[in-house]
């Protein structure tokens, strides 16, 4: 009788002698990123250019294929180009006639288009190495950088190997660790004489010294060999995003080969539900949704509850503005999400799951879609999964977009065809949830965890983080800082290291002001608390939250009385009305805000916001209200000065709260040249031709048309 890890392996190995027949032999292998926002940015129309240059020119010996995003939001489209022999090379901001170039020269000639790569190097081709030292502090600790410089200087081949310090890449006893490219071989343990035999050996004579190589078959971080020579990746530990970027999530294929479907193979054939939830619980895995419980101790509850119906559920509502995690790990790699439900429901009991996915996604739904009857049709899910005797499924539901129905209890009620309205708790849906059944809900990137876990071990994932939080964890990175986009950081790596390493510091030579973590429901923190770790305890206690994963940088010219409006805003309005404090108390607080970034707040406004945050925060129903009042606490705490100045002085320092900005015209540089009079859209400013102008203040409307057409700066902001 096969068993499941037996099944497994046949299927992976017609998988990859599949692959390495149609792609993994070709001498140029080519991705493009394919995910809602690269597709917005002009995927589509690249992919199908490389591919007519491809065809057209009889190249047989090159391959294209499509993957998910790697998460370079502000580059997008991403094409990477693989070469044998050659460092892999990511060309950002694609187009077809950048396609055109690239294919001319890299494709056909050899020679890199350094111009439109993302790279740390002026010029590709001047490198026939790349060496990536994990900066993780027992390697940072061993001098390997500077022993590494100075035997490239000894051998003369400083100019041609460049060095990169990534961040710690989880495998600390086997350190000091580097990682060398294109060859992508692992060297460990490495002193003085090592370094200098690698150098002569390897980087200069071509022959990798088998002594002190590595040999690592983890799943995670899958993505570095591809992308870890530059900053940006570099810096990065992935575990939830290992295969984005990497892999075509359409194809099963291509899962199987990154040893997909293992971990449930393996759990299935050799462990027994109390093992796995035993094995999560070692982890130290907690939800990634926001909340932060323990991932094994919710299973354990909904696993000791008696009867046979249960249920277990993926939360994809993902309705914080500005995040993009859930749906990117979706279009990026849906088959681990799958696998990790598979086995959450094998350990907590349950054999019917749901994947709760907002109707806005379109390309999430078609992938995960297609991957559920891939799975289905491998025998992945359904009856007697792999010849076991465990049976589970799984069906999709699509949510209309309210944000509360990210909440767990008002998420139930939407799947049961009720209005989405979050219930007092207890109970918890752990020992009565969907149609009053025991039910685990997690969020995406918890499943995507499980197969991590299960395959790369228990123990080795709660080596990762801090005490109490552990693992990574994935942030849409976003705002006023140089490189946006999906990141993934090891628990406890601290802000300033997330916004000025892997964020690259504040756009256009800005002060940075606050960073703003953790959705609408989180905190500003202002450059005092850089340092502070990322993980669940240490936000709470600076006045913030980890949240599912939003994280916003602000420069010296953001306004954070209107922050805190925007925020206020938006839990307004999507409240759901059902308890009076989040319902009034939000729409209050809006108030007042706007009151003041309109010029017309008074003493005692900002005690009466306090007041109201502490009522809301301790009287809600659910989450949304309890939480929606740490925007204007954090606000009022870290910059209670700007507050004032509004109210006091009618003045907003930054000039964003339009109300509030005054527009003059200064008598000794205006010529009367007229053109600010003629372009201004409600007419009130006033002057004769080559005399001084004047602007009616009651009449204007603050749209800074004059500032922008007048050419001897004779127009003051103020």
């Amino acid at each position: 009788m096969e068993t499941p890890l037996g099944i497994v392996e046949a299927k992976r190995k017609i998988a990859v002698d599949k692959l390495t027949a149609d792609r993994f032999s070709a001498r140029i292998r080519i991705t493009v990123g394919s995910a809602t926002c690269e597709n917005a940015a002009g995927s589509d129309a690249v992919y199908l250019a490389l591919k007519k240059l491809i065809d057209d020119g009889g190249l047989k010996d090159v391959n294209i294929s499509r993957v998910g995003c790697a998460g370079k939001c502000d580059m997008e489209p991403l094409v990477t180009v693989i070469a044998n022999g050659m460092v892999p090379v990511k060309y950002v901001k694609m187009t077809p006639d950048k396609s055109k170039i690239v294919y001319d020269s890299h494709i056909v000639g050899g020679k890199v288009v350094s111009d439109l790569s993302l790279s740390r190097f002026a010029n590709h081709d001047d490198y026939h190495h790349v060496v990536s030292v994990c900066g993780g502090e027992k390697c940072r600790n061993s001098n390997v950088t500077s022993l590494l410089k100075d035997a490239l200087v000894k051998y003369g081949i400083d100019q041609h190997v460049g060095v990169l310090i990534s961040s710690c890449q989880g495998t600390c006893t086997n350190g000091p660790k580097m990682f060398v490219y294109p060859e992508a071989v692992a060297y460990c343990k490495l002193d003085a004489a090592a370094i200098d035999l690698i150098v002569k050996e390897h980087l200069l004579g071509g022959k990798v010294v088998a002594k002190y190589v590595y040999e690592d078959d983890r799943i995670s971080n899958k993505s570095f060999p591809l992308f870890g020579d530059t900053d940006f990746f570099g810096n990065q530990f992935r575990l939830t995003l290992r295969n984005c970027g990497v892999i075509d999530p359409e194809s099963m294929d291509e899962y199987l080969s990154v040893r997909g479907y293992e971990a449930a193979a393996k759990v299935l054939q050799d462990m027994k539900p109390e093992d796995v939830i035993k094995a999560v619980k070692i982890s130290g895995l907690r939800g990634r949704g926001g909340g932060g419980f323990p991932t094994g101790l919710k299973w354990e509850f909904t696993a000791k509850m008696p009867g046979p119906e249960k249920y277990i559920i993926c939360n994809a509502d993902e309705g914080d503005p500005g995040a993009f995690m859930d749906r990117s790990t979706i279009e990026g790699d849906p088959h681990t999400i799958i696998e990790g439900m598979i086995i959450g429901g094998y350990a907590s009991g349950a054999e019917r799951g749901f994947v709760y996915i907002r109707a806005e996604y379109p390309l999430a739904i078609k992938r995960i879609e297609r991957a559920i009857a891939d799975a289905r049709e491998a025998g992945f899910l359904g009856k007697n999964i792999l010849g076991s005797k465990f049976s589970f499924d799984i069906e999709l539901r699509l949510g209309s977009g309210a944000f509360v129905c990210g909440e767990e209890t008002a998420l139930i009620y939407s799947i049961e065809g009720k209005r989405g309205m979050p219930r007092p708790r207890p109970p918890y849906p752990a020992t009565s949830g969907l149609w009053g059944k025991p039910t685990v809900i997690n969020n995406v990137e918890t499943f995507a965890n499980i197969p991590v876990v299960i395959l790369d071990g228990p123990e080795w994932f709660a080596s990762i983080g801090t005490e109490k939080s552990k693992g990574t964890k994935v942030f849409a990175l976003a705002g006023d800082v140089i490189n946006t986009g999906l990141i993934e950081v090891p628990m406890g790596t601290t802000l300033r290291e997330v916004v000025f390493g892997v964020g690259g510091g504040v756009k256009d030579g800005k002060k940075f002001k606050a960073v703003q973590t953790g959705g609408p429901a989180g905190g500003c923190l202002p450059a005092s608390a850089l340092d502070t770790p990322i993980d669940y305890d240490s936000l709470t206690k600076a006045g913030s939250m980890m949240g599912s994963g939003g994280m916003i940088v602000m420069n010296e010219d953001s306004c954070m009385v209107n922050v805190a409006k925007f925020f206020i805003e938006f839990t307004q309005d999507e409240s759901c009305g059902k308890c009076t404090p989040c319902r009034e108390g939000t729409k209050r607080m809006l108030e007042i805000l706007t009151r003041i970034t309109d010029g017309k707040g008074v003493e005692g406004d900002i005690d009466k916001l306090l007041r109201l945050c502490d009522m809301i925060k301790k009287a809600s129903l659910c989450g949304l209200g309890q939480a929606a009042p740490n925007p204007v606490v954090s606000t009022i705490t870290h910059f209670r000065e700007e507050y004032e100045t509004h109210i006091k002085f009618k003045h907003c320092p930054t000039g964003a709260c339009t109300k509030l900005v005054k527009y003059e015209i200064i008598a000794d540089k205006c010529i009367g040249c007229g053109a600010c009079r003629r372009k201004c859209p409600v007419n009130c400013i006033s002057g004769e031709v080559k005399k001084p102008h004047v602007i009616k203040q009651q009449d204007c409307v603050k749209c800074g048309t004059c500032l922008d057409v007048c050419k001897f700066s004779a127009v003051k902001r103020s």
